[in-house]
């Protein structure tokens, strides 16, 4: 009956999504400006990063959700995901830059650079690019997986690490030396795989691409917290000792379930980055990771569906916020998020299936009163 009911959830959730994908679109497409039923292009990049969001919050539900893993340093998988992608887009601009360099980024020509560094090898290609959106993020995940859970390093102590990683990260690319553009980063981009990025069609094609990555990795997802690798995993948020004693050995699990998750993170940032049009070492702050572990919990821990909409919705307040009252943002998060905590303790994800027995419940009573009218 369990599995029926996943099923059933993830038929819903990869329908919703993909509806509102095809209605945006065809919002964006066939209605002229002034329309009440427009979608701005504004509006769609402003979408996109929604989607990226929620993407970056289903890999935080993945490891903290079902793995008991609380990880305030997804920021810094998510961030060299898009350094990956930044870096295959500064070189797409070629002689297009301020200085007309063909061969240098303009923030390598500014510092007087003569040449490119080894790491910047092979970033022109797209196909290196997509290596390593994955292999930056999943071969930090797991060094420092390795290290920590071998060493049984859990709770609280974790987390701090995990914290500090990400701000070491920070403080080391916000340095020029590293060749990553210091504190402006990488921006100024021009086009992707030969289409320009002001392009109101790129714009919508880079929304729905994220869209259906998004439900591939929901997918993904859904089918690694149902096997029984991920029974597995879920055995030892809830009882790690247990688990060791039975023959298996938790820390590789952590491991396995820690870099897809970075994975999931660093593709997300890949996607954020042509949306948004820059990355630079204040996506590694601190911040951003505790943001992320916020739209889960107001979605709903241990609930994939749950993850999408905490981030979906915690961003679009965010939004509306910080256009109303900025300084009163950060303030408005730690109370929401103390809230959910209060009285929320399952997020938004905890009150769906109340609702949807009310509506079974009202619907039943509906039928059963026609059928008396009926029978009088």
């Amino acid at each position: 009956m369990a599995k029926v009911t996943g099923l059933k959830n993830l038929h819903v959730v990869i329908g919703v999504l993909l509806l509102a994908t095809f209605y945006v679109s065809v919002c964006n497409l066939l209605f002229a400006e002034g329309s009440l039923l427009h979608v701005s292009d504004y509006t769609v990049s402003l979408f996109g990063k929604y989607l990226c969001y929620a993407l970056l919050a289903l890999a935080v539900d993945l490891v903290w959700g079902y793995c008991g893993i609380l990880s305030l340093g997804h920021g810094a998988f998510f961030t060299l995901g898009g350094y990956a992608m930044g870096m295959y887009l500064m070189r797409q601009i070629g002689d297009r830059g301020v200085y007309g360099n063909p061969d240098l980024p303009d923030f390598m020509v500014f510092l007087n650079w003569t040449e490119m560094p080894w790491y910047w090898a092979g970033s022109d290609s797209v196909l290196w690019m997509i290596a390593m959106v994955f292999i930056g993020p999943g071969l930090l995940a797991y060094v420092f997986g390795m290290l920590a859970f071998r060493s049984r390093v859990s709770g609280v102590y974790l987390s701090i690490m995990t914290q500090a990683v990400t701000y070491a990260l920070m403080l080391a690319f916000f340095r020029n030396e590293m060749g990553f553009g210091g504190n402006n980063g990488l921006t100024d981009f021009k086009e992707i795989l030969g289409f320009s990025l002001q392009s109101p069609s790129t714009k919508l094609g880079l929304f729905i691409v994220t869209a259906l990555v998004l439900a591939v990795a929901y997918i993904v997802c859904h089918f690694i917290v149902n096997s029984k690798m991920g029974r597995v995993v879920t055995a030892i948020r809830d009882a790690e000792n247990r688990v060791r004693f039975v023959g298996y050995k938790p820390d590789n699990y952590k491991v396995w379930i820690y870099v897809v998750s970075a994975m999931i993170a660093g593709l997300a940032g890949a996607l954020y980055v042509p949306q948004v049009g820059i990355i630079n070492p204040g996506e590694f702050s601190p911040l951003n990771s505790i943001e992320m572990v916020i739209w889960v919990a107001v979605g709903g821990r241990n609930s994939l569906y749950g993850a999408l909409i905490g981030a979906i919705v915690v961003s679009y307040a965010k939004t509306r916020f910080t256009a109303i009252m900025p300084e009163a943002w950060l303030f408005a998060l730690g109370g929401l998020f103390v809230l959910v905590t209060l009285l929320l303790p399952k997020g938004i994800a905890g009150l769906m299936p109340g609702i949807i027995a009310k509506l079974k419940g009202s619907k039943n009573e509906t039928t059963e009163a026609k059928a008396t009218e009926v029978k009088s």
